[in-house]
């Protein structure tokens, strides 16, 4: 499996891809003023459903965020829902 991120100004897509085809996709827009990373939306295809392919998407944002020393809003309930029950993501989880 392998991440691909692609920034185009202020907002951008992270997919995650197999040898053969896309298998999820999150979404985000950067505030940069205000150093805020929002995550739009998260999408597993079907196929790949229930196997933790989403927080793995989740967790590369994060990945991301910090490199970039934004903090993180999870706008996407999944995302947000994940993030809850994360350990140490408490100095950039702004849950409003």
């Amino acid at each position: 499996m392998r991440f691909e991120n692609n920034k185009s100004g202020n907002g951008g897509v992270i997919t995650l891809n197999n040898e053969v085809k896309e298998i999820g996709r999150l979404t985000y827009t950067i505030f940069p003023e205000d150093s805020k990373f929002i995550i739009s939306f998260v999408l597993v295809h079907p196929e790949f459903e229930g196997r933790g392919m989403g927080k793995y998407l989740v967790e590369e944002a994060i990945k991301f965020a910090r490199e970039n020393n934004w903090k993180v809003y999870p706008h996407c309930s999944y995302a947000r829902s994940v993030m809850m029950r994360m350990k140490g993501v408490e100095d950039i989880f702004l849950q409003r």
